[in-house]
């Protein structure tokens, strides 16, 4: 594909105006403006004429250096973020970057070693989340090779491999288990591909780690109940929020595909949602509930702004591209928090939290399990009995009785 160019003053311009356009403030825009001056210091320092996504990346590495990226000031990590969108605006033409990415730079032969592996792993088809799990475990694992004056695969061996998995005892057990597999899945590659004389995989240290489910997080129905009260329905974004909190709420779907709901998924005529599952790829029928028929009708007809795209749910301001999970999470949190809803740590406090908590709700009502399973959308009723450790009452019924200890047992012991 063709690297898209365009001068860096050009460029700034079109952002600063579709900035504009999408009401940002003038001291955000002055501090977009006061980046990009960098920008243009390092491209002149360069003699780059032309701004690239190339060029946006080796901006960003240059800033950080040598160090980590968790390391830096919170006023460079902002810079980095000014510069992403440089790039994204370029590359599609919007603004739809929020976070900052992180730029993990694996350096030296070790690491073009790891890029090469990371690019082998990539050409299966593993996900942009998992490439950047591997990169974040071999950070960890070029710095401890680095602090041991180690920048060649070949001075590898058992006891260092010994020493790095005790080291990472002080990691937390997910961490330690996922830079375990990745390391060795590394050193089979490299003896593999002919690069070491030995099969070092075999001495990776092995963890008993077992990764235990959490039990999902609910909400009683008075809290649910109070969630959706709380949403004021008078503006477009109230109607808007309020059509998918009570879809989320009462047919459990995942936030994904609440977000991507288009008008074809509904089936007026039959009252039936229809869509194929963004997770699983399964497809699944739900009723159209009339409380969540006619929060639709009400927010396509006084709420939803005009656009040609077939996805039911957008953004309020231009440009009215459709939401994502992320947004659909803030939603359901600042409503919790309208509704004085307390949350804990513990407690998961997004949209995944009313799926569970409509979970809940079903298996109070002895709702069998394969029914729920099919609500749910579950391609296996396994899936589903992780609800069932939520149905206190069911599981109190299981509860043995503890037998009394008789009084002799004590007898002719000493109490130290």
């Amino acid at each position: 594909m063709e690297e898209k160019l365009k001068t860096l003053e050009v460029l700034a311009s079109d952002v600063t105006g579709y900035l504009e356009k999408l009401s940002y403030s003038e001291s955000r825009i002055s501090q977009y403006r006061s980046a990009w001056q960098r920008v243009a210091k390092f491209m002149k320092e360069n003699e780059l004429l032309s701004y690239s996504a190339a060029v946006g990346e080796a901006f960003i590495y240059h800033l950080i250096g040598d160090r980590k990226f968790d390391n830096l000031d919170r006023w460079e990590k902002d810079i980095i973020q000014c510069a992403n969108v440089l790039t994204e605006f370029l590359e599609t033409g919007a603004v739809k970057f929020r976070r900052c990415q992180k730029f993990r730079d694996l350096k030296g032969a070790v690491g073009h070693t790891m890029q090469e592996y990371i690019a082998y792993k990539k050409s299966y088809g593993i996900s942009r989340v998992t490439i950047e799990g591997y990169k974040h475990c071999f950070q960890h694992f070029l710095c401890y090779l680095d602090d041991n004056g180690i920048n060649d695969v070949s001075p590898i061996n058992q006891q260092l491999l010994i020493n790095y998995g005790n080291q990472l005892g002080f990691c937390t057990p997910d961490f330690r288990h996922r830079s375990l597999s990745v390391i060795k899945g590394f050193l089979r590659y490299l003896y593999d591909r002919g690069i070491t004389d030995r099969d070092y995989s075999r001495t990776v240290p092995k963890d008993k780690y077992t990764r235990q489910p959490k039990i999902p997080s609910t909400y009683t129905g008075e809290e649910v109940e109070a969630l959706i009260a709380s949403i004021e329905r008078s503006s477009p974004k109230g109607k808007r929020d309020y059509a998918m909190v009570l879809i989320t709420a009462r047919l459990g779907l995942r936030a994904t595909d609440v977000c991507c709901l288009t008008f074809g998924n509904i089936h007026w005529e039959e009252s039936k949602i229809v869509l194929n599952q963004q997770k699983t790829g399964e497809r699944i029928e739900l009723p159209l509930l009339s409380e969540i028929g006619e929060a639709i009708i009400d927010y396509l007809k006084y709420g939803r702004p005009e656009s040609a795209l077939p996805y039911i749910f957008l953004h309020v301001n231009h440009p009215y591209d459709r939401l994502n999970r992320s947004t659909l999470h803030s939603i359901i949190c600042l409503y919790l928090r309208r509704a004085g809803i307390h949350y804990e740590k513990e407690r998961r406090h997004g949209p995944h939290a009313l799926r569970h908590s409509l979970a809940g709700v079903l298996l109070a009502k002895k709702t069998p399990i394969p029914v729920i399973s099919e609500v749910l959308g579950h391609q296996s009723t396994e899936s589903t009995r992780y609800y069932l450790r939520i149905d206190l009452n069911s599981l109190r019924q299981c509860a043995l009785e503890v037998p009394l200890v008789s009084s002799t047992f004590y007898e002719g012991r000493v109490t130290r």
